[in-house]
This record gives C-alpha cells, sequence and structure tokens, in this order.
C-alpha cells in the first residue's frame, strides 16, 4: 500500500496562509519556531481532512464547503498567531 501521498489537505493551506499572515507581524517572519508554533496551533483547531491528491478535495467539495474551508483555515491561523504571540510574550517576562 503507498501511502506516501495522504496528507492532509489543511496543512498546505495553513502553511500558505501563516506566511501571508505573518507578512503583518515582521518579527514573527525572522522566527521559524514561532512560525512552527503558529501552524500547529491552528492545524490542531481544524478538523483533518486526509486526501491523496489536492484534486480530490476540490472534486468533492462544494462552493460552500471550499469558502467556509477557507474561512476557517483565516480564523485558526489568527486564533493562532495571537496564542502564540501571548505565550511568547509570559515566556520572556520569567
Amino acid at each position: 500500500m503507498d501511502i506516501a501521498s495522504i496528507h492532509n489537505w489543511y496543512e498546505k493551506a495553513v502553511f500558505a496562509t501563516v506566511m501571508q499572515q505573518a507578512q503583518n507581524f515582521p518579527h514573527l517572519l525572522e522566527n521559524d519556531d514561532a512560525l512552527a508554533d503558529i501552524a500547529c496551533v491552528a492545524l490542531n483547531r481544524l478538523p483533518p481532512r486526509y486526501i491523496r491528491h489536492d484534486v480530490d478535495l476540490a472534486f468533492f467539495q462544494t462552493e460552500q464547503e471550499r469558502t467556509e474551508s477557507e474561512r476557517a483555515v483565516e480564523e485558526a491561523v489568527e486564533f493562532a498567531i495571537g496564542f502564540v504571540q501571548a505565550r511568547n510574550a509570559m515566556r520572556a517576562r520569567r
């Protein structure tokens, strides 16, 4: 069985959105650990959507489902940026 092609559809969407939203926070662009933490927090807020090929999900989703998925990614990343920044600020105070 070839399982190498199986992946969570949200991963690519979250990674791209993290990089897009990080443009508004220049200090994050220089911090790979924070970006990875943001991606993990965001992914943990989303339901898993495992697929073999990206086209699989595009084919089976309605336009409304696609829009909802994109909105969910945006919201998860926004939350994650705030969460990670707050956590890092608390660490800095110690």
